[in-house]
């Protein structure tokens, strides 16, 4: 539990999330912090992701597991990378298989 909390709060350190994300390319956790050295497409994610979370429109992520359950995102990731990954795929078909495979992983 020790550790956990150190790891946690190593992470969530204002210096460690400026360093992790303005290399990684991503916006901060912590919504608190000096954006000064991000770029404008980070600016305006954070401008976005405060006014939606303030407006209670923002949408949880399926890539983070935090919008369904991981059967229905392997279901979905299954049929869309089949689809991008074949230059002959049907959209109409391919829609057909995605509700078939949201479904049977429900």
């Amino acid at each position: 539990m020790k550790a956990q909390k150190a790891l946690a709060a190593t992470i969530l350190d204002p210096k460690f999330q400026e360093v992790f994300n303005l290399n990684k390319g991503s916006i901060p956790v912590r919504l608190d912090m000096d954006m000064a050295k991000f770029d404008k497409c980070a600016l305006d994610s954070m401008t976005e992701f405060k006014a939606s979370a303030q407006s209670g429109d923002l949408v949880p992520s399926m890539a983070h597991g935090m919008s369904t359950t991981s059967y229905a995102q392997g279901a979905i990731f299954d049929v869309v990378t089949n689809f991008f990954n074949d230059s002959n795929a049907d959209p109409k078909e391919t829609a057909q298989k995605l509700a078939k495979a949201v479904k049977a992983a429900m």
